[in-house]
């Protein structure tokens, strides 16, 4: 995927409810592709603390690999923190990192995650 790709899907996600703050394409190396964020909302974290962020995602995502043969694949994770919601997906080696206000309702997200599948998957090769 290039960034004009990765442009296209991170405006594509951003415009799927209001509550969503800021959509990234993080690479295989935990490196910022592409993104979208709101433009009237303050970022929750630094440039130095997204960096740790995505890095983390990086690693975490090669340990779970271990379990993919049993398992099966990573479709998508979804953290509900004091501050935010993370919503993250899968597409091969990348991911679709999204973050959502926390006063989203749970039926909010979950339709948010309902959209996001079908792109995940067409990148990911599956259909």
């Amino acid at each position: 995927m290039d960034r004009k790709e990765g442009t296209e899907i991170c405006n594509t996600v951003i415009g799927f409810s209001e509550s969503i703050r800021f959509v990234g394409i993080i690479g295989e190396s935990g490196e910022l592709v592409a993104y979208a964020r709101r433009d009237d909302l303050a970022p929750l974290l630094d440039s130095k603390s997204s960096h740790y962020q995505f890095s983390h995602i990086a690693i975490k995502t090669g340990l779970e690999a271990f379990f993919d043969k049993s398992l099966g694949k990573v479709k998508f994770v979804w953290e509900e923190r004091e501050g935010v919601q993370i919503i993250y997906f899968s597409i091969d080696k990348m991911h679709i990192w999204v973050s959502i206000d926390n006063t989203a309702v749970r039926s909010k997200v979950l339709r948010i995650i309902d959209l996001c599948l079908p792109i995940a998957r067409k990148y990911s090769g599956e259909h």
